[in-house]
């Protein structure tokens, strides 16, 4: 919403990688073959809780075409130890039990053991006749059983209270001011109960890898992850080898949305391939995905807002509970920092409790914790609204943080888009458009930090004036176009005269991992810095050319220009033409640690429409307002945005981990698990905010991520909207919407529990 006066920042170019995916051709983690493969699968617990008293592998050794059986005693042991490892904190004991079970199986899908084949009949057939003796313990399925007091334990070592073990893996407490005053001066105060459901990241292309580890004892792999880097370092760790034993190539990948920040099967391809002396490749079966990787968690919250009659905000109380899975990890710290950040509140009281229960080990899922936590606070804020009859709107722009706000979880905001997201929805056609019978309308938030951390690029200027830009970031969300186009920007040559690639970890300096909104930002910095380098070196080189002095060259629109104009401009390609007599090959790299991250703030509207005979819920209409700080490439700064609201959308309506009592999950496939397609929702307008963000040199914020924190809320107040009955428990699927209504003609109080 900001003029520029760039030339190629701001273009909707054709997307470098697009032909080949869509001619077939780009080459995903399960498109990998080497000669004399091997077929890997893993054999994983049948229980949710047991005991591991015994593994026999000899009759699955004594299976013809087998070449290598792994357990968990051919694993080094490693002590807890907690680090950074991408955009989160890992425990590498928790990483490395997850990926092999030691005395326990903490969850249906753990998995025990792994072999590789010369076939996947004999490889199937390895793992039917493995023989695993079991004694099996009471198990737990969700926060509220996890917490009771007779609940089973499944880690004797966590006692964050320094008491007597418990599921209670870690508390969260950020508190400010005193809530008591602040509710003493609210006029009106509400207090109510969320319940939400794991869901997986939907991502279609399963979990893949091919690894080949030599004579030599070192390992190449192919895999499709989010960070390759990762991917090298934790499975390094699990194994207790050198990262230098480990090259890993990155596959195009088919989609994540933090699915794809961990480890799974990549050490298990390794050890079986350095045991069988043979290149080995696993792939994951829909239902191992479902079952055996990181659903985003389940939660139970309690939010307590108080407010003024002029819609002032004087006190807010939450506590969220969250399920980590089978091991400590859950984003629950997230959540009670974004809980409350898009809002400027005095008096704040913030807890939040990591909990372990038998399922699978959470893993992030697009801004992890945050549309949890919007969802309760949100819709409080708007029964705030309806009690003040307020605009729902204009209480969230009263309240809104901008420039110089302290945040409830602690720094001051610098220039920020909050505000001008709200006046964006409030000024949109669609605010104003009037509803028919059983439909309503919903507003709500959402905020999200973004990340910096590490990344590295190096650009090379060829012969014919062309350029190659070379990073370690996977291309998730068009990053390969932001690339290319912040370098056109900077060299001055079209787009499509730059080659953008992803490269494995050996040709590149480290980068962390695609996730927390960072790559654009982040990424985007390094080639910017390594560009700048190049005109600098352009510059000198025309000035040998010139016999002038470098301070004489002036670099504009992929030239070199003397200041005076007393000499021919030359052009990109003719300096690099004659590289050779100037000093040799032209390339720079630049290596760094992002600082100045942007925060992302969203404003999002939805109207429904409620079918009170059925409980479908039907989205009519949705825009969602978003400060992408400056959009790089418009058009895949739109998807980000409409893919998040989709997501939102299902996780809202449908989606949702079924369990049954044995602690099976009973819909792990897409046709059981039930995510939004086409049909399902309509053309998603969206309005592209620009407040460049001054931590980088174009503006860029990052957003991918809080395009997802709204919507979960946004449609619970269009139902309430249309029903005049308010829901708190996810999903909202039509048996739970038909429940409610019935509930609230029958002269119940409150809403059924999910």
């Amino acid at each position: 919403m900001t003029s520029t006066s760039f030339k190629h920042i701001g273009q909707r170019s054709i997307r470098p990688d697009g032909l080949d995916k869509v001619t077939g051709k780009a080459r995903f983690g399960a498109d990998y073959y080497l000669p004399g493969m091997l077929v890997g699968v893993v054999v994983r617990s049948p229980h949710p809780h047991a005991t591991i008293k015994s593994i026999d592998t000899t009759a699955a050794r004594a299976i013809s075409g087998v070449k290598a059986v792994i357990t968990a005693q051919d694993f080094p042991e490693i002590s807890h130890e907690e680090a950074m490892s991408g955009e989160s904190v890992v425990d590498f004991r928790d990483l490395s039990h997850n990926v092999m079970a030691r005395d326990k199986v903490l969850y249906i899908g753990h998995p025990v053991a792994a072999i590789a084949a010369t076939s996947q009949q004999a490889a199937d057939a390895a793992a039917q006749a493995l023989q695993v003796v079991y004694e099996i313990h009471p198990h737990v399925l969700n926060v509220d059983e996890a917490m009771a007091s007779d609940a089973p334990i499944l880690h004797s070592d966590l006692d964050p209270d320094g008491g007597e073990p418990t599921n209670i893996a870690k508390r969260h407490v950020f508190n400010r001011g005193d809530t008591k005053q602040g509710f003493a001066r609210a006029d009106v105060v509400i207090e109510r109960e969320f319940t939400t459901k794991q869901v997986h990241q939907g991502y279609i292309e399963p979990h893949a890898v091919v690894a080949d580890t030599g004579e030599d004892g070192r390992s190449v792999v192919w895999c499709s992850s989010q960070g390759h880097f990762l991917v090298r370092d934790q499975t390094a760790k699990v194994l207790g080898w050198e990262r230098s034993r480990l090259k890993v190539i990155p596959a195009e990948i088919g989609g994540g949305f933090g699915g794809k920040t961990t480890i799974y099967l990549e050490p298990l391809a390794v050890l079986l391939s350095a045991k069988s002396g043979r290149p080995v490749k696993m792939v994951m079966s829909r239902d191992e995905v479902f079952m055996a990787t990181g659903p985003g968690p389940g939660s139970r919250v309690r939010v307590k807002i108080g407010a003024t009659s002029d819609g002032k905000i004087t006190a807010a109380e939450v506590w969220m509970a969250f399920d980590a899975g089978a091991f400590k990890g859950s984003p629950v710290g997230a959540a009670c920092q974004t809980v409350l950040a898009p809002y400027e509140i005095h008096d704040v009281s913030i807890t939040g409790l990591d909990v372990v229960i038998n399922t699978p080990k959470v893993a992030a899922y697009r801004a992890p914790g945050a549309p949890i936590g919007a969802f309760a606070a949100e819709s409080v804020l708007d029964e705030i609204a309806e009690a003040l009859s307020m605009d729902p709107i204009d209480l969230r722009y009263q309240n809104a943080v901008e420039e110089g706000s302290e945040s409830t979880y602690g720094p001051t905001f610098k220039l920020i888009g909050f505000k001008e997201t709200l006046e964006a929805i409030k000024e949109h056609p669609h605010y104003k458009a009037t509803l028919g019978p059983n439909q309503g309308r919903g507003v709500a938030c959402g905020f999200w930090f973004n990340a910096g951390l590490g990344s590295s690029a190096t650009v090379s200027i060829h012969e014919d004036g062309t350029a190659s830009v070379l990073t370690g970031s996977p291309d998730i969300g068009g990053s390969r176009a932001s690339m290319a186009l912040m370098a056109a920007e900077v060299l001055g040559i079209d787009e499509t005269r730059i080659r953008p690639s992803i490269v494995d970890t050996d040709s590149i300096g480290f980068t962390d991992v695609t996730g927390g909104s960072r790559v654009t930002f982040a990424t985007g910095m390094a080639v910017i810095e390594a560009c700048g380098e190049i005109v600098e070196d352009l510059r000198g080189r025309a000035a040998m050319i010139w016999g002038a002095e470098p301070d004489d060259v002036e670099w504009q629109s992929g030239q070199a220009q003397h200041s005076d104009g007393s000499k021919p401009p030359l052009s990109l390609a003719e300096i690099a033409g004659s590289a050779a007599k100037t000093g040799g090959p032209i390339a720079a790299t630049a290596s760094l640690t992002a600082r100045g991250v942007g925060p992302a703030f969203s404003t999002q509207v939805c109207d429904v429409e409620v079918d009170p005979d059925t409980g479908l819920v039907d989205i009519l209409r949705y825009t969602t307002a978003q400060d992408a700080g400056r959009a790089i490439h418009p058009s895949y700064v739109e998807g980000q945005m409409q893919g998040g609201v989709v997501q939102g959308i299902g996780w809202a309506l449908n989606e949702e981990y079924v369990y049954d009592d044995s602690g099976r999950m009973e819909n792990p496939m897409f046709l059981d698990y039930r995510m939004p397609v086409a049909s399902d929702l309509p053309m998603i307008d969206t309005v592209i905010v620009e407040v460049p963000n001054p931590g980088h040199p174009y503006g860029v914020r990052g957003v991918g991520e809080v395009g997802i924190v709204p919507p979960l809320a946004a449609i619970a107040n269009a139902i309430n909207g249309a029903t005049d009955v308010r829901l708190r428990d996810l999903p909202m699927s039509p048996p739970r919407v038909v429940d409610a209504l019935s509930s609230e003609l029958n002269g119940a109080t409150g809403t059924p529990a999910g």
